[in-house]
């Protein structure tokens, strides 16, 4: 079988040396006669593997003593409810930015339990910018300020953080891992696995320790940071297959050389596609150039009617996934840390021999 090029938003590509590496590991990890996948999550042999995910994670993300790291269920999605019935402690407010899809559901979310104060919002702009700082409306009061530094419906990415006096929570699902980052910096970062780290249905969480202790009486168990935290990510059953796999890709980073390695192959991938489709006079992309997010390009034809044939075409010529949102729709090119350099190129060569046939 010939691997084709995934550009898919999530679930997303994963390295195809992982892929083989779990596949011969798949029915006998390591001559123990039986699948990762039918481990006791407290034995011995699973309790290394997690132990390992999480040092090699922290390793890759600089992450302090200070945080607790957890692997959780549920997606990053579960973390808009998580989130303030962790944080907001007797606090009855937090504030959010909206420069999204995925800031318009965390702010949804959060009001159910508390009053959300959006601080800044870009949808005048079809979501198309980041609102200047100096526009934000913060609440010295709030329990948190709230942001998604990369929107990956939009394809818009923050690459500076917000200065606030309240801890800074970061949806960073489409960003982690991706380029290096300053978790000193955060209160919270939460992302969801299916994007740079490995399959749905795992969430990362990196929290500060000092935070653990701000939950709700109400707060469930298994949404409590804390609890999650003094078990070990292990409160119940984990995602192990799930967790396995992340710290088989995590292996493949270092291996990689590690984040800043992987932010200069991440920046001239996306350089190469945007620098196409400026160029084209027959693609073009909707964001403002200084917010242009990394790993995911969204971009529309000169004509919708072509869509169809684009996409058909792609598909034909093993580039798969590339359909826009359906709330946005036009094409959109999510090139995540495993999709490689040549699937760029390969994008490329077909974007311009579609445009030469129907210009």
């Amino acid at each position: 079988m010939t691997r084709k090029f995934n550009f898919c938003a999530g679930p997303a590509a994963i390295p195809e040396a992982v892929l083989q590496r779990a596949q011969l590991e798949m029915s006998d990890w390591h001559d123990r006669g039986l699948s990762i996948m039918e481990m006791s999550h407290r034995s011995p042999e699973f309790v290394s593997v997690a132990q390992k995910a999480e040092a090699d994670f922290r390793e890759l993300m600089s992450i302090g003593d200070d945080y607790a790291v957890l692997f959780l269920q549920g997606g990053a999605s579960s973390q808009f409810a998580s989130v303030p019935l962790n944080l907001l402690g007797e606090k009855g407010t937090a504030d959010y930015v909206n420069t999204g899809q995925w800031s318009k559901k965390a702010i949804k979310e959060a009001g159910r339990f508390c009053d959300v104060n959006v601080v800044a919002s870009s949808e005048n702009t079809s979501f198309s910018t980041i609102p200047a700082f100096d526009s934000w409306q913060l609440n010295k009061e709030a329990a948190y300020l709230h942001y998604t530094p990369n929107e990956t419906i939009g394809g818009v990415e923050f690459f500076w953080e917000p200065q606030a006096d309240v801890p800074l929570v970061a949806d960073m699902s489409s960003t982690i891992l991706s380029r290096q980052i300053d978790v000193n910096k955060f209160g919270l970062i939460y992302a969801g696995a299916q994007k740079n780290i490995g399959p749905a249905g795992l969430t990362l969480v990196i929290v500060r320790k000092d935070l653990l202790d701000r939950a709700q009486a109400s707060c469930p168990a298994m949404f409590s940071y804390k609890t999650a935290a003094e078990n070990d990510s292990m409160y119940n059953t984990p995602a192990t297959y799930s967790w396995y796999l992340s710290g088989l890709v995590f292996e493949w980073l270092k291996e990689q050389g590690g984040v800043a390695a992987m932010e200069q192959v991440n920046a001239r991938k996306a350089a190469k596609l945007y620098d196409f489709i400026d160029n084209s006079g027959f693609y073009a992309n909707p964001v403002e150039r200084a917010s242009r997010s990394l790993m995911n390009v969204p971009f529309t034809l000169a004509d919708s009617a072509l869509d169809k044939a684009f996409l058909l075409g792609a598909d034909e010529s093993g580039l798969l996934n590339l359909k826009g949102h359906r709330s946005v729709g036009g094409m959109r090119a999510s090139i995540y840390n495993a999709v490689p350099e040549e699937a760029v190129d390969a994008l490329i060569a077909y974007m311009a021999d579609f445009q030469q046939r129907n210009a």
